[in-house]
């Protein structure tokens, strides 16, 4: 995919889709910088990486949370890779809220789903701009919400900021594009699903029966962070096995 000697900072890369677009894109070369708060967890992700043959990767340990953690996160990858090209927003997470939530669970939500992410592409953006080359890869959510959810909030606010952010770049060589998962296998689906409704859903609500793994989806992030994708920008495009009934 022409990425062998680019660099990336993947966060959220310790476990399920972060985990798996990390050591697809180590397997094409590119040298990593991987976020995340579990040591131990990225420590195996980058043996993994070795193992297989990729390059070293960096570990940035770093709670999303912080009120400083975008700066650290990108002073701590560009002392360690030099320049960022490839970005992958992946960290966020998922609750249900009561229909009425407290200001600071709503802001925590947005926080981690929302205001991280585009802090830290902030910090990044220009070092892409000035090398006339980037890609900013958000991993999001749906667009249906089944009821009231800071991160369902959160991930329309990426989808509708990261379109125009690429109106922004585009013109300097910098793509942005959204992927939103559907029910793609990992420690949380694994935790809030039941086998027996993992079955139900894969037989009526997903056309092609079945949850979806962590390597299907990296497949997407790979293709679009590579030379190949670098007119497609601004777009959101889902990784469902066809779960969602909108039209665009």
């Amino acid at each position: 995919m022409q990425l062998r000697g680019k660099t990336a900072l993947v966060t959220g890369a310790s476990a399920g889709i972060g985990r798996a677009i990390a050591i697809a894109l180590a397997a094409e070369g590119v040298r990593l910088a991987l976020v995340g708060r579990r040591a131990d967890a990225l420590s195996e992700v980058a043996s993994v990486i070795q193992a297989d043959g990729g390059p070293t990767a960096t570990i940035i340990i770093q709670d999303a949370l912080a009120p400083d953690a975008a700066q650290l996160i990108a002073d701590q990858a560009l002392a360690a890779l030099g320049t960022v090209e490839i970005l992958v927003n992946n960290a966020g997470g998922s609750r249900p809220f009561k229909l009425h939530t407290d200001e600071a669970v709503w802001e925590e939500a947005i926080t981690l789903n929302f205001t991280r992410h585009r802090q830290l592409t902030d910090r990044l953006i220009d070092q892409m701009m000035g090398n006339g080359w980037g890609r900013v890869i958000n991993i999001t959510g749906k667009s249906e919400p089944d009821g009231i959810n800071g991160a369902f909030c959160a991930k329309a606010a990426i989808h509708s900021w990261a379109k125009g952010l690429s109106r922004e770049v585009g013109k300097q060589g910098v793509t942005v594009n959204c992927i939103p998962p559907g029910r793609i296998l990992s420690d949380q689906i694994l935790r809030n699903y039941t086998p027996e409704y993992r079955a139900w859903q894969s037989e009526h609500e997903i056309p092609m029966g079945r949850y979806g793994e962590p390597e299907e989806l990296a497949a997407l992030v790979v293709f679009l962070a590579s030379p190949r994708a670098q007119y497609i920008t601004g777009a959101v495009i889902p990784v469902d096995g066809g779960l969602r009934r909108y039209q665009f």
